[in-house]
């Protein structure tokens, strides 16, 4: 099984290249699934129901989320009944969503997606890994009954986005890290089999301070004073995600290669 995770689409320059090159992407990888987190995709923060079905209708399988999930209020309601689209798994109980599906691909092979927030730096939600814990089989992923299970880990801190990857690993095809917006050096396969890359990095503008405009993100660390509204970047984007290979006897991963294309950084096209 051939899947692409597409690290957070900031803002409109993000969801332009994703709309550009996702179609040539599936074709030239021969992709059976893709995942995006797209929480930064409306204005750079949050998610509309009408930026759910732009991602959705050009082959996006799953969309997830973060800390930012929640920024435009009218996803509420819809994130309460579209199962594709996710929210991390260790928000409190009673809150809106889901941070785990289940879903079927065109071959009928079960693929099974979790969003998990980490906490370092980031705001105090439930324990991830005993969340996480409670997600993975006992062993491999086909032993389960999955083709895949991917693991979308939001947090700051790649120490626990690399320890969430150890817990899972052996009983995860993909651990991959989102939500710094800047793509890691570190892509490669885990000795218990299952694929890891601490930050996707994202789909958006690089001249610029994580998506947003350099001059309000400059001057809000230079002033203690109330902080300049931040607007995201609006030039050339680049495309930034992870591909992996599953084998298909166990759900594992067999390769893993992160994904680049257009705007200011090196692009890089995995090969079949």
């Amino acid at each position: 099984m051939r899947v692409l995770f597409l690290g957070d689409i900031v803002a409109k320059s993000g969801r332009t290249v994703v709309l550009r090159e996702l179609p040539s992407l599936k074709r030239a990888l021969k992709l059976d699934f893709v995942i995006a987190n797209a929480e930064n995709a409306a204005h750079g923060f949050g998610i509309t129901e009408k930026i759910c079905r732009e991602l959705f209708g050009i082959g996006v399988d799953v969309i997830t989320g973060g800390n930012h999930s929640w920024d435009k209020s009218e996803i509420i309601p819809y994130i309460a009944q579209e199962k594709r689209l996710l929210r991390p798994l260790n928000f409190p109980a009673g809150t809106p969503g889901r941070g785990m599906g289940v879903y079927v691909d065109g071959s009928g092979r079960k693929i099974k997606v979790i969003n998990i927030m980490a906490r370092l730096f980031m705001e105090l939600l439930d324990d991830p890994f005993s969340a996480l814990e409670k997600e993975l089989p006992l062993g491999t992923p086909k032993s389960a009954g999955f083709e895949a299970i991917i693991i979308d880990v939001h947090g700051e801190a790649t120490s626990e986005k690399m320890a969430l990857g150890h817990v899972a690993d052996g009983h995860a095809s993909l651990v991959v890290g989102t939500h710094t917006h800047v793509p890691t050096a570190d892509a490669h396969l885990l000795v218990g089999g299952t694929a890891f890359q601490a930050d996707a990095g994202m789909c958006g503008d690089y001249d610029s301070v994580i998506g947003m405009q350099k001059d309000g993100s400059i001057a809000n660390f230079y002033r203690k004073l109330p902080r300049v509204r931040l607007s995201p970047a609006d030039g050339e984007a680049t495309l930034c995600g992870t591909f992996f290979e599953t084998d298909s006897s166990t759900g594992l991963a067999s390769r893993v290669e992160p994904v680049r294309i257009g705007g200011r950084l090196k692009s890089h096209i995995p090969t079949l």
